[in-house]
C-alpha cells in the first residue's frame, strides 16, 4: 500500500528520532515481556512444590500439650495413613563443628513417604543410625559413613536428603533425621509434636480435617488442623498478585514511551505541514493522510514490540537459570503468553499514541497547510 511506503519512506527521513522512540518501546515490552514471565516462573515453581502438599493434613496439639498415642490411634481410624512427628531442636557435633540443628523422630516405615533420599540408603527398622538434610550436609561437608555426635549417642550417617525447602509440616533441609525409638531414647518422649495426614482424594480434604477434629476436641480442644490446600491456594493468589504488580511496572515503562511517540508524530505532523498540504492539493484523501500517520506509529511498535519481547524472553531465561535454576517454566503456555502480551502492549501504545497527531494531520486544510511557514 502506498500510505505504508510514505510511512516507511517518513522514518528513515528522521532515523535518530525514530530510534529514540523504538528505544522506549523496547524498554517498556521488555520490562512486561521479562517481569510476566519471571513472576510466572516463580509462581509455577512454587505451585509445583506446593502441590505435593496439597493433599496434606497437618494436625498440631492446641497450646503445649502433645499428640498422645490414643489421639494418634483416633486419627488413624479417620484418615487411614498418618504419619507421626517427633520433634526438638539440640546440639549436633559433626566432627570438629557443633551445630544448633533441628532433630526430627519418624518411624522408618514414614520416612520414605514424607522425604526424599538423595545419597544412602533409608533408615532401616529400629535403626540407631541417622540422615541430615541437603543444606546440612552441604555447609558441614557430611558425606554417607561419617558419625554425628547427638547426646551420648554417635549415630551413623546412612542417608543425606533431597532439598524440599521450607515446608509447612516439617523442615528438613537442615535437620537431621533420627527413628522415633532413638528420638524416645535419647529424649524420654513418648507423645508426638505434630501429625501429617495424607488423604488420597481432595474431595475428602475437608470432610476427614471435619472428622479429626470433632473427635478429639469433643470434649475440649486438644488439636488444630490445619488444610494445606487452603495455604497452597492462598500462596497461588498471592504470586497471581505480585505478577500483576509486575505488570503494572512494566506498563509505567510503555506509558513513557507512548508519550516519546505522542511528541515525535506531534513534531513530524508539525515539520511536514507543507508537505500534507501538497498531498491534500493533489487529491489525497483526509483518510489517506490518517492511515500514513497511523502506519508510522504502527511501524515503531511492532519493531519495538518485537525487539522488547525477544530481549525480554532472554533476560527471562537468564533469570530462571540463575534464580530458579529451570529453564523449563519459560517454555509453558502461561510464560510465552507474555511474549505476545508484550507485543500487543507495544504496538498497542504506538498507534493510541499516534491517534491524535493522524487526526489532526488529516484535519489540516490544503491552503492553510501550504501557507505554513
Amino acid at each position: 500500500m502506498i500510505y505504508f511506503e510514505f510511512a516507511k519512506r517518513n522514518l528513515k527521513r528522521h532515523t535518530f528520532r525514530s530510534v529514540l522512540a523504538i528505544v522506549g518501546i523496547v524498554i517498556g515490552v521488555l520490562a512486561i515481556t521479562a517481569l510476566g514471565i519471571l513472576g510466572n516462573s516463580v509462581r509455577l515453581s512454587a505451585s509445583e512444590q506446593l502441590h505435593l502438599i496439597g493433599n496434606e493434613l497437618v494436625v498440631y496439639p492446641y497450646g503445649d500439650a502433645t499428640i498422645s498415642e490414643d489421639h494418634l490411634e483416633q486419627i488413624e481410624k479417620v484418615a487411614g495413613e498418618a504419619i507421626p512427628v517427633m520433634s526438638g531442636v539440640d546440639k549436633v557435633i559433626f566432627g570438629d563443628e557443633t551445630a544448633l540443628v533441628a532433630v526430627y523422630g519418624l518411624r522408618s516405615e514414614d520416612i520414605p513417604k514424607l522425604l526424599e533420599n538423595a545419597d544412602g540408603q533409608y533408615l532401616k527398622h529400629g535403626s540407631s543410625n541417622c540422615m541430615v538434610g541437603s543444606r546440612l550436609a552441604a555447609d558441614y561437608e557430611l558425606n554417607v559413613g561419617e558419625r554425628a555426635t547427638l547426646k551420648a549417642q554417635k549415630p551413623r550417617i546412612v542417608g543425606i536428603l533431597e532439598e524440599r525447602g521450607i515446608g509447612f509440616d516439617i523442615n528438613p533441609d537442615n535437620a537431621i533425621i533420627i527413628s522415633d525409638k532413638l528420638f524416645t531414647a535419647l529424649y524420654n518422649a513418648s507423645d508426638y509434636n505434630l501429625v501429617v495426614v495424607r488423604v488420597e482424594d481432595l474431595e475428602e480434604l475437608e470432610a476427614t480435617r471435619e472428622e479429626i477434629e470433632a473427635r478429639l476436641n469433643k470434649k475440649e480442644q486438644v488439636v488444630t488442623v490445619m488444610e494445606m490446600k487452603m495455604i497452597v491456594e492462598g500462596i497461588k493468589s498471592l504470586f497471581d498478585t505480585i505478577s500483576l504488580f509486575l505488570l503494572g511496572i512494566g506498563s509505567i515503562s510503555l506509558v513513557v514511551a507512548g508519550v516519546s511517540i505522542l511528541n515525535v508524530m506531534m513534531m513530524s505532523t508539525v515539520e511536514r505541514t507543507k508537505e500534507i498540504g501538497v498531498m491534500r492539493a493533489i487529491g489525497t484523501s483526509r483518510s489517506g493522510i490518517l492511515q500514513m500517520f497511523l502506519f508510522e506509529s504502527l511501524i515503531l511498535g511492532a519493531v519495538g514490540g518485537v525487539l522488547g519481547a525477544l530481549f525480554g524472553f532472554g533476560i527471562g531465561y537468564l533469570v530462571d537459570v540463575l534464580i530458579l535454576e529451570e529453564a523449563s517454566y519459560l517454555f509453558t503456555t502461561s510464560s510465552i503468553a507474555y511474549i505476545f502480551l508484550g507485543v500487543g502492549f507495544g504496538i498497542g501504545t504506538s498507534v493510541i499514541s499516534g491517534l491524535y497527531p493522524a487526526w489532526r494531520a488529516s484535519k489540516l486544510k490544503p491552503i492553510e497547510a501550504l501557507r505554513y511557514e
